[in-house]
């Protein structure tokens, strides 16, 4: 069966995300890893030098902290599109009073 997908993401090309939401987006981009990881470990994969499908071993399975840019980068921009379609549908995001 052929299968034809045309992903439609929400334009979110005209947002600007405050400045004060930049420690959110870090904070968010930490828990998606976290809760990628969590889901990996609970699935029987473990840290390994290499990605291996068979032997269930990923090296990206280590603190957010310790990630190398590149794979911090790609669950930043998960959460910065999280946050701008939430703006984009009109919602406000406003910190809780301390």
């Amino acid at each position: 069966m052929k299968h034809t997908y045309t992903p439609t993401p929400i334009d979110t090309s005209s947002v600007e995300l405050p400045a004060e939401l930049a420690a959110l987006t870090e904070k968010l981009a930490e828990n998606t890893h976290d809760i990628w990881a969590a889901g990996r470990l609970r699935d029987g994969w473990q840290y390994g030098p290499e990605r291996n499908d068979t032997k269930k071993t990923n090296p990206t399975l280590i603190p957010y902290g310790q990630l190398p840019e590149s794979e911090k980068q790609y669950d930043r921009n998960t959460a910065l599109e999280t946050l701008k379609v939430i703006l984009k549908l009109g919602f406000q995001i406003i910190p809780a009073e301390k």
